[in-house]
């Protein structure tokens, strides 16, 4: 009597605290709304001042744009995020945004991980919101103090000073900051469903298909604004490069490094039910080094051309949170290290070396490691002396010496990745199936030799021979044989990763074509549409075979003159052109041409530029000069072929009034760029997963696309018992597409 009893008690029982928890779920969802709300009327505040010139708030004050431009629009909203408070605010709300995105994509199936997973990022954002409140430095809304004013309530003449810095008026930095914030903030979603799933005891896939896309967007917006920071240091830095090592470059390459980890690690977890400790980990690792990329960024911590100044409360505060989000990692990982286990009973995540689980294996320990080294590196100078390197600024060399060989061998490892098996490789099927893209990547690489023979050799035998400070940087890589040596082991790599992801991406298609009756070239656009998640992981391999080729010949075999051409002021002549390689440059003329509304000076030169003696071009390097703040901006002038780039940079006059030039001949850059798209391209395709039934179990928005999602076409095993049953039907549909793909 007595147990039935309490068996029917506690049967009424269990409505009601079901129904305070769901009452407790939409008080948080709804304070998940106005939080966003909120936040974008702080944003929509400054905004609004910087567009109509109130400089009542000081930051207004500093990172208004006075560009009277087609352009000036974007440089007015860019102000937004120009500064360190703005930034924050920014990134906060983008945080909140991201939450809201969560709870609409669930809002179908929402499960408890799902609001589990909005508290901790709800967390989160409370921790950023708690830099800019506690942190005078970091206060948006500080008024500005009455002695930037005159008694009419004008600006004084030294305030008027205050304003966006010059060389932050270009598009390519415009749109830099907030692309890669919207990736910055996009990692929360993976590390708020692991310590969900960590806090539930929850080890299925689930938390790792609600996470994915978001993850994968993330992802593609670091991309991004890595790509548009790039081709901003290329032609406004006026240095010649797009990629110097500078401690915020390597800050914003630190959490797109460990994503690169933390994806393929997710399609291990879903397709083989292993990696699940190491998912949660990294997880937790991409996000920390989201806040590592801000904490050198923003608490002055290192010396950056980029950085911001100094202030103990962001050093203190983004420390505290980069300790935190590790330790729970650990601690929540030492709690549940049984709960997630490989699915199978018994097994280890790679059960053999020479198997698709190995490569991704290795794939996460070059990538996490090379992000903790280059961290180190960064960092160094900020270390005491009796550190390696501690107190020493690192200088490109050093980086170049770790990236160079590292990134080959990891790139090397990705081309056969793809094409080794689960649980084993069989040695035959793997012979048979990538004779025939060895086969044309040997004729491609012999295209390479060629010109590299003709081409990149002569080019760095030229530079060591002139001495100059380029070539002293060339031979601090190493001597000549290892140096080019490595670039001959690039071109290779870079060949078969081409050839081999190629062959994947038609081998998958023509799969696809023969499963539905098609004709295989039929098919391509359907196949791109039906399954664009399988496509674009291959689509992207082979985008970073063709940037391999770029980067080598790009950033290993640049040629570079810098000289003074004499030049009589009187009659606006050059008595000698310039010569670099085949290219020489006759001077046209010059002009200065002020800019009162825009507070700027521009000095221009005009070069007529000939390749073996036929002109190809005109060159228009400038100078700007700010007679506000007397900053000099140079506008380099690039001249691009296929297979090269002239860069031309006017640097001013010497006090022989000689023209100071610096000119740049940069092999196959342009390989990089169209690289780069295609491997954003491959990214959106591998976002825009095909859904599947809505209703069933475990699915959700997201979960439904994402469980069809991957980097390969080869099939996911079986659904552990404990995996939602919408899963195994999934899965089972995967075998069968693979089933064909191997006839």
């Amino acid at each position: 009597m007595r147990y039935g009893a309490l068996t029917r008690a506690a049967t009424k029982e269990r409505p009601a605290l079901q129904r305070a928890v769901d009452r407790f779920n939409l008080i948080g969802q709804a304070a998940v709304t106005v939080t966003m709300v909120a936040l974008l009327i702080c944003c929509g505040i400054i905004v609004f001042c910087l567009f109509v010139g109130d400089v009542s708030i000081a930051y207004v004050l500093a990172e208004r744009s006075r560009n009277s431009t087609d352009l000036a629009w974007l440089y007015k909203l860019s102000g937004l995020w120009a500064g360190r408070e703005g930034s924050l605010l920014f990134w906060a709300w983008l945080i909140s945004t991201y939450n809201v995105a969560v709870f609409l994509a669930t809002r179908r199936k929402r499960a408890q991980i799902d609001s589990m997973a909005l508290l901790v990022a709800q967390v989160v954002l409370v921790a950023f919101l708690a830099v800019l409140v506690f942190s005078d430095s970091n206060m948006p809304f500080k008024p500005t103090p009455e002695k930037f004013f005159s008694a009419s309530g004008e600006l004084s003449a030294a305030a008027s000073l205050n304003g966006m810095n010059a060389l932050l008026e270009h598009w390519a930095m415009a749109v830099h900051p907030p692309t890669l914030f919207v990736g910055y903030a996009g990692m929360t979603v993976p590390f708020a469903y692991a310590i969900a799933a960590l806090i539930m005891g929850d080890s299925s896939r689930v938390w790792v298909q609600r996470a994915q896309r978001f993850t994968m967007v993330a992802w593609i917006f670091l991309g991004i604004g890595i790509g548009l920071g790039a081709v901003w240091a290329y032609v406004v830095l006026g240095w010649g490069g797009y990629w110097g090592w500078d401690a915020v470059e390597n800050a914003s390459l630190l959490s797109w490094l460990v994503g690169v980890a933390l994806i393929h690690t997710f399609t291990v977890y879903r397709q083989r039910g292993a990696f699940k400790r190491w998912a949660v980990m990294c997880s937790c690792l991409a996000f920390s080094f989201v806040i590592v990329g801000t904490f050198i960024a923003r608490s002055g911590l290192v010396q950056s051309v980029h950085a911001f100044a100094s202030d103990p409360v962001s050093l203190w505060l983004f420390g505290g949170l980069i300790l935190l989000s590790v330790a729970a990692g650990l601690v929540g990982l030492a709690v549940r290290w049984k709960k997630f286990g490989p699915d199978t009973e018994g097994a280890d995540d790679v059960e053999n070396m020479l198997s698709r689980e190995a490569a991704y294996y290795f794939n996460n320990v070059i990538m996490i490691m090379f992000t903790l080294v280059l961290t180190y590196m960064t960092v160094a100078q900020a270390l005491p002396s009796w550190l390696p390197f501690g107190g020493e600024s690192l200088g490109s060399s050093a980086y170049d010496a770790l990236a160079h060989p590292l990134g080959i061998f990891y790139l090397l490892i990705m081309a056969f990745g793809p094409m080794m098996g689960w649980g084993r490789t069989d040695l035959k099927s793997f012979l048979r199936e990538a004779r025939v893209p060895a086969a044309c990547a040997l004729v491609l690489f012999a295209l390479l030799m060629a010109y590299y023979l003709t081409n990149l050799l002569p080019a760095y035998n030229a530079m060591i021979v002139s001495g100059s400070k380029a070539a002293n940087k060339m031979l601090e890589q190493g001597p000549s044989w290892y140096y080019n040596g490595l670039a001959v082991l690039g071109l290779l790599t870079a060949s078969l990763l081409f050839f081999n992801s190629l062959f994947k991406l038609m081998r998958t298609v023509r799969a696809y074509a023969r499963a539905k009756g098609l004709n295989p070239v039929a098919a391509i656009p359907r196949a791109f549409w039906n399954r664009p998640a399988t496509l674009g992981g291959f689509v992207a391999h082979v985008s970073l075979g063709i940037i391999l080729v770029g980067l080598i010949g790009s950033s290993m075999f640049v040629t570079e003159k810098t000289a003074y051409l004499p030049y009589d002021q009187a009659t606006d002549s050059a008595r000698e052109s310039f010569t670099i390689q085949e290219y020489e440059l006759c001077f046209k003329g010059s002009s200065v041409t002020p800019d009162a509304e825009a507070h700027k000076v521009v000095y221009e030169t005009r070069f007529d530029v000939y390749k073996n003696g036929k002109l190809v071009g005109e060159a228009k390097p400038q100078v700007e000069l700010n007679q506000i703040t007397q900053a000099q901006k140079l506008n380099a002038h690039v001249l691009s072929f296929p297979d090269e780039d002239l860069f031309v940079v006017y640097r001013g006059v010497n006090a022989d009034g000689d023209l100071s030039m610096d000119v740049r001949v940069n092999p196959l850059v342009q390989l990089v760029w169209w690289g780069f798209g295609l491997l954003i391209l491959g990214g959106i395709l591998a976002v825009a997963g095909r859904r599947g039934p809505r209703g069933r179990q475990g699915g959700g928005a997201l979960g439904e696309g994402a469980s069809r999602e991957g980097d390969d076409a080869t099939p996911a095993t079986p659904a552990s018992p404990a995996a939602p049953a919408a899963l195994a039907a999934e899965d089972a549909g995967a075998t069968a597409d693979a089933s064909s793909a191997r006839a």
